[in-house]
């Protein structure tokens, strides 16, 4: 009767069991559908936001701008950074009273940060002059943004044009070029796949801009400049990296080590200039082997150039000033010689005086080049790396006679 009584007992507690497994399995389930349909609800509205074509089909820059949003651009403009592309992310922090964006907003170029604030029309998102924050080092980058992000907003301000018209109008600048939809494209980017509208112009080659419904910036731009002979050179281009919502993740600013060769176009787009050196991580203590060579505007090798070089440390100290030097044909070598106070930033700096017998006139043509040297590791980090090293094998050794100690004892 004891033993009956037990089991009893225990089938009414397995029973219990059971049933409390089944209510948890149940609750678990509904918790799980409910968190899985509020992360698709979510997702729906962040896509209809920013993926989804609207009800209308008219567009303008600024465009479904959300707050508490971002995106990330990396931008090429002829006319900023000598041609060089930067990372730009701008922050749709909030609205003011008239209905203008307050955007923080910070520049990424060779592992330098520069941040800033923008306050963006909400016409047409210029940069307005009120309640901007530019500081002297983000300017140049500010005007880059104008000319790429923000280039078509001379067309289709506020409340926009449909992406099906027939034109947007005529590009005075460039010999009245039409500017127009023309058809639609799935494309993708580093900031994923979007379903996009070609918005083209046409001359001497197709410029086109790929433009997102309800998306505030075009997606991508692969434009040209105006030239009358020769490989047209990149106007501007861009691409979304990324957008998402909340404040986008901090940056600092971190040294990159550029590699060779690097190419640099001169400031009136009148020349290119390449650097090379050898060896290719510049250590103290070692001479450093420079070849500079120099294109014209068609990337065509030119002859009989007259040319400065420069080369200066972070700190100020000049390695190496030569003036009026001449190069027959490129590249032409020139030896720099470095030690250890001049580890880390380097700046090379090379002025074309003249080429042939062609007068250089008023203006000076120039290439900045951004260049690292890496510093040896110090003694202390040596030091330090070797006794972690003696640490390791002293614990592994010590672990092992233990172990065979106690193998030996059973």
């Amino acid at each position: 009767m004891k033993t009956d009584a037990i089991d009893s007992g225990k089938s009414g507690f397995h029973g219990r069991k059971r049933r409390t497994m089944s209510c948890s399995l149940v609750l678990c389930t509904l918790l799980s559908s409910t968190a899985i349909i509020a992360a698709l609800s979510s997702f729906s509205v962040f896509s209809s936001t920013y993926y989804a074509y609207a009800a209308d089909d008219k567009w303008y820059v600024g465009e479904g701008a959300k707050q508490d949003t971002y995106v990330t651009y990396r931008i090429q403009d002829l006319d900023t950074n000598n041609g060089a592309p930067f990372d730009m992310t701008i922050y749709f922090q909030k609205q003011d009273e008239s209905g203008d964006w307050v955007a923080p907003v910070f520049v990424v170029d060779q592992g330098k940060v520069f941040p800033g604030t923008l306050k963006l029309g909400s016409l047409d998102m210029s940069v307005l002059a009120t309640g901007s924050n530019i500081t002297t080092e983000i300017m140049p980058y500010i005007n880059g943004y104008k000319d790429s992000l923000q280039w078509l907003s001379a067309y289709v301000p506020k409340p926009g044009q449909s992406l099906t018209a027939a034109s947007w109008g005529k590009i005075a600048s460039i010999g009245g070029s039409e500017i127009k939809p023309s058809g639609t494209e799935k494309i993708t980017v580093k900031a994923g796949t979007f379903d996009t509208t070609k918005i083209i112009y046409h001359k001497s080659i197709d410029n086109t801009i790929w433009v997102a419904n309800e998306f505030p910036f075009p997606i991508k731009a692969q434009t040209y400049a105006d030239v009358t002979t020769g490989q047209p050179p990149v106007q501007y281009a861009f691409e979304l990296l990324a957008t998402g919502t909340g404040e986008p993740p901090a940056r600092s600013s971190v040294v990159e080590i550029p590699k060779p060769p690097l190419e640099q176009r001169t400031a009136r787009g009148t020349y290119f200039v390449d650097l090379d050196w050898l060896p290719a991580d510049i250590q103290p203590g070692k001479d450093v082997s420079f070849q500079i060579s120099f294109f014209d505007s068609d990337h065509a090798a030119v002859r009989d150039v007259s040319y400065d070089f420069k080369v200066t440390d972070s700190h100020g100290n000049v390695l190496k000033d030569l003036k009026d030097q001449f190069v027959a044909s490129s590249p032409d070598t020139q030896t720099v010689s470095f030690s250890d106070k001049n580890a880390g930033p380097v700046t090379v700096d090379v002025n074309v005086n003249a080429v042939g017998s062609r007068d250089p006139g008023p203006f000076v043509e120039s290439a900045q080049f951004n260049i690292v040297a890496a510093p040896e590791f110090p003694g202390s980090v040596i030091f330090i790396g070797t006794a972690i090293f003696v640490g390791i094998v002293f614990v592994i050794t010590r672990f092992a006679r233990v172990g065979l100690a106690k193998l030996s004892d059973t």
